[in-house]
This record gives structure tokens, sequence and C-alpha cells, in this order.
């Protein structure tokens, strides 16, 4: 592997003598077990760990993505970006995942009138190894964007960078391994050409792959039955110039900004980049002369070593040949270089706009220029741009510059369907969008068609990629033992007030039952004129009994959850350290003078900040009437602490 822009020997890449099948089978069984004994919080606590051992060495890590090619702003994307996507997935899988290794999904399905039979939806971790196959723009940022997620559901990853680049992937790993950090078999490093991968995978593996859409078909059709082939691969995305947005607008030259940023960032080898810009026929004469003078101004190529470069060579002379054919194809279906030219030398390639004045050729929407290059094409109408955009076979992102609500929705609803994303970029984001071709943690990453139908990132949606959603029926004894969740009918204790328990003391099922209290016509006309809330059931007999819910004058909703936590409630100081909020609160029975409620308060489900001395407990509350009657039921969220 060679300097991008001196052409020197970097490094030696082969897998003579591997043993894949060794790698995969140690992944399987000790990187199983070892992220096994894990819960998601612990996960995430070390995935915090790694984001941080990063940052200390990510010198060393920019001086090697120097030698890709890339500028100290495209490794910026790559390096810190990777590292933003382990502190991303450390802050989301502590706030929105239990402290347990068991994912719920949706709500109690109850099976039986009597309340003995229940079922559930949940996630366990996939029982193999994720392979996952990356591209060589993103050393870095495209590793860690598969593994994380992975690594947070608990499941081992074998990264296969491209191998171009694969001595920046080298270097990351490296230093995540020296740093001790990494669970036993949790995370391998292979490189080079592995032609028979796919002869080892079996049910319960994962194939991530980032690429062309060509190289994913096949690989796609070698993998077996049960493993599962997710894909991010090669498309031809569009940005949309508004009919509102003229030359002169805030949105145009957001668009221009946004264009060439597009065509030189990382030298335009993005799967995001803008390969269509998308124009009012009246602006592409506008859009050209602007592209050109912002080139000019801005962008400097060269080895990006060097002060004063901004745009550094491609990876390799053979991605620059490569990059020079699709272009040669693309003036050959029409296209006319309006911007730069193919001359040059070594891997550097001068950002190139093409001018298409047939908009429907169809090159211009199946071939890519992996690198800087674009193409305007005119639009009359925004049917029309839409309908240019899903001509691109679907897509990973498009953007549409727009101040005009009506454009912006009438392109998004039109174009959805052929985007993984859409950006809607305007005079009040522009400043603070994070830009066409940025993907983040907690969005997806992916597209239809043919950009794979696969969808990397995406918050907790891609942790769950890695996990299969089982329907569970049974009591509500074994679906508490089996969730962690306390399930209304199973085993409830009530002695000690379980507001007296830290949480090494207190378990999911202890339960304080309340006394009753009554409700009098003085205590709702007290509540109504102290809170202001003279809402007429509260306050009118008359009006109240002619509302179909009431039959007269009722409590209010809020004077009833007020009551029963005083009810409740045990008030010296203890472990019980704040109450933080109520969740699925419902009113199901009106309450009227003469009444009396009483309360249940079961621990729900108890989960243990890792970093903190406290924890979150979930209380079941239950209001009922003196009949027996459900009143109202919520969660009460409280914290805790751990002694």
């Amino acid at each position: 592997m060679r300097d991008a822009s001196t052409g020197d020997l970097v490094t030696l890449v082969s897998t003579s003598g591997i043993d894949l099948a060794g790698a995969l089978a140690y992944a399987r069984d000790v990187g199983q077990r070892s992220l096994g004994a894990l819960t998601f919080h612990q996960r995430a606590v070390l995935l915090k760990q790694f984001a941080v051992a990063l940052t200390e060495r990510k010198d060393e890590l920019y001086a090697l993505s120097a030698r890709t090619g890339a500028t100290k702003q495209d490794s910026w994307v790559d390096i810190d970006g990777g590292i933003g996507v382990l502190f991303s997935y450390s802050g989301k899988g502590r706030r929105e995942l239990p402290n347990a290794k068991v994912y719920i999904d949706g709500p109690v399905e109850p099976l039986s009138q009597d309340g003995s039979f229940l079922g559930r939806h949940i996630y366990t971790r996939l029982p193999g190894v994720a392979m996952q196959i990356n591209a060589f723009n993103f050393p870095v940022w495209g590793s860690l964007e598969k593994f994380a997620p992975a690594f947070l559901a608990g499941v081992p990853t074998i990264v296969k960078p491209a191998t171009p680049t694969a001595y920046l992937a080298e270097a990351f790993v490296r230093i995540l391994v020296e740093s001790g950090l990494l669970p036993e078999g949790s995370l391998q490093l292979v490189s080079g050409s592995l032609p028979g991968v796919f002869d080892h995978l079996a049910l319960g593996d994962l194939v991530g792959f980032t690429g062309s859409a060509a190289t994913a078909e096949k690989l796609r059709a070698r993998a077996a039955d049960g493993v599962r082939f997710t894909s991010e691969t090669d498309s031809i995305n569009a940005s949309v110039l508004g009919p509102d947005a003229t030359p002169g607008t805030p949105e145009f030259d957001a668009y221009v900004r946004q264009l060439v940023a597009e065509m030189t960032t990382k030298a335009g080898q993005k799967c995001t980049a803008i390969r269509r810009a998308l124009v009012p026929a009246a602006s592409v004469d506008a859009v050209i002369d602007a592209v050109r003078a912002r080139i000019d101004e801005r962008v400097v190529v060269g080895d990006p070593r060097t002060d004063g470069v901004t745009m550094g060579p491609l990876a390799s002379t053979a991605q620059r040949d490569e990059v020079l054919r699709q272009v040669a194809r693309l003036e050959a279906a029409g296209g006319e270089i309006v911007v730069g030219s193919t001359a040059g030398e070594g891997a550097f390639v001068a950002p190139i706009l093409l001018r298409f004045r047939d908009a429907a050729a169809p090159a211009v929407h199946e071939v890519e220029a992996f690198g800087p290059v674009a193409s305007v094409l005119p639009y009359d109408t925004v049917a029309e741009a839409a309908g240019l955009v899903a001509r691109g076979g679907g897509s990973l992102v498009t953007s549409i510059a727009t101040h005009d609500p009506e454009v912006a929705v009438e392109l998004t609803t039109r174009i959805s369907a052929f985007n993984g994303r859409v950006l809607l970029l305007d005079r009040d984001d522009a400043r603070s969008s994070t830009g066409h071709g940025s993907p983040l943690p907690n969005l997806v990453h992916g597209g239809p068609g043919r950009a794979g139908g696969g969808e990397e990132l995406g918050g907790i949606r891609a942790v769950l990629h890695h996990m299969q959603r089982t329907a569970v029926q049974g009591s509500p004894e074994m679906l508490t033992a089996l969730t962690g969740i306390w399930h209304a009918g199973a085993a409830a204790r009530q002695g000690r007030h379980p507001f007296r328990k830290s949480l090494a003391e207190l378990r999911v099922g202890d339960q304080v039952a309340s006394a009753s209290r009554e409700v009098t016509l003085d205590d709702i006309e007290t509540f109504a004129h102290f809170t202001g809330d003279t809402f007429y059931a509260h306050m009118d007999e008359e009006s109240a009994a002619a509302n179909p819910f009431f039959p007269g004058r009722v409590a209010h909703g809020y004077l009833l959850v007020s009551w029963a936590a005083g009810l409740f409630v045990d008030p010296e100081p203890g472990p019980v350290l704040a109450n933080y909020g109520l969740e699925n609160l419902r009113f199901l029975t009106p309450v009227s003078p003469g009444d009396e409620i009483r309360v249940d308060l079961t621990a729900k489900q108890i989960t243990p900040r890792e970093t903190d001395e406290y924890g979150e407990v979930r209380w079941d509350a239950v209001i009922r009437n003196q009949d027996d009657e459900t009143v109202a039921t919520y969660d009460v969220l409280t914290l805790v602490s751990k002694s």
C-alpha cells in the first residue's frame, strides 16, 4: 500500500496463512462469552472508554490518515467522527436501554381474560459474529459505525477494512487492544482478500458490507441461509435547488456551499456525496458560475501535509483511473465538463462539474464517478425534480434547498420512498446543519434500492439489527423472571416499606398497599380554587352530568395522583433521593364525592447506573376505588441510592 500523494510504500498487506475459521470460532466462543457476561449499560460504559483511549492517541491516526490523501478536515470527519459514534452509542445505550441483557419491545399483550397468560416481544443477541466489510474511504468511522452497535448488542466483531487504507484501520484496532479495555474476543481485525469468508458463516452470524452495489449483490448471493446480510452501497445522491431559491437568496448560497463541500471533502470519495445537482432551468448558469467561483477561491489540490492545501488526492492511482473512466462515460452520454478537467498527475483530480442539457439521460442516473465529480441537471417543475430524484434507483440521501414550505412538503413526500435520509436546507438551519453528506449515529444511515436496503447506524435500531425479536408467551411470574420487569399477577411482597430499601436490598415485586381515603366535595372545591382548575366537570353538577363520561361532579385526576403519593410515600430521609417523573398516566374510572381511593405501589423495574451511586426504580402504581375498580394507572420514576 502506497502513500496517495507521494507513492511511497506505506505497508504490505497479505492474508497468506490466515486462520479465518479459527478467528470466527474464537469470536463465537470467547467473544460471545465475554460480552454475554455484561449488561447493555456495562457495554455502553466501555464504549465511552474506547472513545477516550482513541482520543488520547488520535495524533497517531491523523498522521497515518494524511498518507491516505485525507486533509486535516477529512481526517476529522473520519477519525473524530468515528470516535463521536462511540460516545454517542455510549450515551444512547445508558439512556435508552435497560441495565440488563434482554430488551423489551412494546407493551404487554394480554392473552387471557384473567391475566394469567400474557405475551411480550423481546430482543436477545444473536449467537454468532458480526463480519464487517468496510470501504476504503472511511477506515476509522466506517469501522466504528458498525462496531459500536454490534458491541452494544453483545455481538463480537471481525473488522475487514478495504485494503488500500487498511493500515489506518489496523492502527485504531491496535490502540484499542493496547488499552486493555476490550473484552476478550470482542474485536478482531483481518486485512486483505478473503475469498472464502462466506464458506465459514452460518445461522446467527451477520455480514455488514459497505462498498459498490455490484459487489454487494455478488456477496449477498453467497450468504448462507440464516446469515443476515446488510449493505450500504454507492448511490447517485441528489441535491435539489428549490424554485424559490434564486440567485441572491440565502438558500441559493447555502446550496452552492454545500455542493462544493460535497465535491471536495474526502476528494468526493463519499457514498453520501452529491452526484446530481438538480437546478431550475433558469438558474443553471448561475449555479455553474457560483460553483466555479467558489472552487477557484477556496479549493487548493495537493499533498494534504502542505500548508494551504484544502483537497488531497484520491486514495490511489487505480482509484483515479477508475474515476476518470466514469467521467468519460458521463461525457459520452451527453455531459459537458464546465468546471475542471481530467488533466492531472498521480492520484490527483481537481473538482469536475458536468452539465447535462438532457436531464433524463440514463447514464447520469446510473453512473457514479466516485471522486470530486457532480453533474448539473435542469428541471422545470417540482414534480419533474421529484421524478429525477427517483431515477437514481434509491439513494442514501437527497437534500432540498428551499424556504418555501409547500415545495419542501411536496418534494419530501414524493422522494422519501427513494431515500434513507432527506435534508431540508434553508436560511434558518444553514449554519447549524451538519450537511448533506454527514450521517449521524442517532439517525438512519442507509437507503433503499441501489443504496443497499440496509440501515447502518440509526440509534438503537442499529443495535437491534444484531438481535433477534421473539414473541414470548407465559404467565406473569415467568415473564417477570425472564424480563426483570414485574408484571401484574406475579408475586408481590409486602413488609418493610420499600422506600426504606436501598438498591442493594430492593427487589422487583416489593410492594406497599396503602390505606383508603375518602374524597369529599369540599376536597374537590378546595383543589379547584387552590390550583385554578375550575373545569366544569369538577364544579358544575348539571353540566358534568350532561357529559357522557361523568355521572356528575368528579374529582380532578391530578388531585387523585397527588393524594396517591401521600398514601404510599414514606416521608423520612432514606435511600429514595428524588421523584423525577410519571409515565403512562391513564385515568380510567371517574371518582365522585363520597368515593374512596387506595393505591398499590410495586417495584416494577430496577436499573442501577454503572457510573453513579444511585439508580432508577420504576414503580407500578394502581389507584382503585372502594369497589376495587381501577381509577388510574401510571409509572412512578424515582432515583434510589445503591446503599
